[in-house]
């Protein structure tokens, strides 16, 4: 699955509608952005059980402000409508693929278990 642009208006639905979100926060004017564009692009094509969304800032400042978007690019992952990863700055291929890797692997009820013990 390619990657989709998402809005404040359907941003919380895509959070919660799908198991595993990851969100590129961008802008078109920023350098590293458009380095990570294509990695994230690769990546979404090679896990179409994902859902890679991205987020312009400029055109949703509301939606950036809301998240905390400090830096662009930011990485934020969902996974069952939690937030569990997020970060500022370009990552490498090999970085991502590691990351979703782990975000893939993470149990939520043991994850949601620790946070309440």
């Amino acid at each position: 699955m390619a990657t989709r642009a998402v809005t404040a208006q359907d941003f919380e639905k895509t959070i919660t509608d799908n198991e595993l979100v990851f969100v590129d926060f961008w802008a078109t004017w920023c350098g590293p952005c458009k380095a990570f564009g294509p990695v994230y692009e690769k990546a979404s094509e090679a896990n179409p059980d994902i859902v890679f969304a991205k987020v312009d800032i400029d055109q949703n400042r509301d939606l950036a402000t809301a998240a905390q978007i400090q830096a662009v690019p930011t990485l934020m992952v969902a996974k069952k409508g939690q937030v569990i990863f997020k970060q500022a700055g370009a990552l490498r291929g090999s970085d991502l693929d590691d990351l979703i890797s782990q975000a893939k692997a993470l149990d939520m009820s043991k994850a949601n278990a620790a946070k309440t013990a």
